[in-house]
């Protein structure tokens, strides 16, 4: 466990947080590390005490998202309805991707990518509720057959690049989410 912050160095992280957050709301995505520190007010060496990479950096500004990823992924394991769970899931997924560009970074990739243990740890948490939620599909007949839960990750992220394709995306998101939820559930195979 890494101790805890000195006020002054927690102030400095919270401030290239949000300078970061600001460069990407602007578009950049390429997120310098020498560029926010500029845009910050800040030494270099401060952004790479709390940084030192790139993907750090980005592992931060996603991990709000990914926390509320796996609590969504959570709620949806629990819920009664097995299809129902599967939509929850999908949902979240799709929605975190969309209104977070830092966590579509992250969750695009693989661990072996992963800068922090937190992210890893995340990862595992939203596999093993995601699995749980796939797998109750698949024995209540509600999951098209053969699809793997990779498949779902790939076809979600899919959706999400298709979805920022062109103006708009919130006018097409259910429009989208349905389209691929009809795609997956074993129902609309006997039609």
């Amino acid at each position: 466990m890494t101790p805890p912050l000195r006020a002054d160095a927690a102030r400095n992280r919270d401030q290239l947080l949000v300078t970061a957050r600001e460069a990407m709301a602007e578009g950049d995505m390429a997120l310098q590390l020498n560029d926010i520190a500029r845009r910050a007010g800040m030494g270099v060496g401060t952004v790479y005490r709390h940084f030192p990479t790139r993907r750090a950096l980005i592992e931060a500004l996603a991990e709000s998202a990914f926390a509320t990823l796996v609590e969504e992924a959570r709620n949806a394991s629990r819920h009664d309805d097995a299809w129902t769970g599967v939509e929850v899931l999908l949902r979240a997924l799709l929605l975190g991707q969309l209104t977070d560009p830092a966590f579509a970074e992250v969750i695009s990739t693989g661990a072996e990518q992963d800068a922090f243990t937190q992210t890893t740890a995340h990862r595992e948490e939203f596999r093993t509720a995601a699995r749980e939620v796939l797998e109750r599909a698949r024995q209540a007949g509600s999951l098209r057959p053969g699809l793997t839960d990779e498949d779902l990750h790939h076809l979600v992220c899919g959706t999400a690049f298709a979805l920022r394709i062109g103006a708009d995306p919130a006018d097409r998101i259910e429009r989208y989410l349905r389209v691929l939820l009809d795609g997956i559930h074993a129902a609309t195979m006997k039609r």
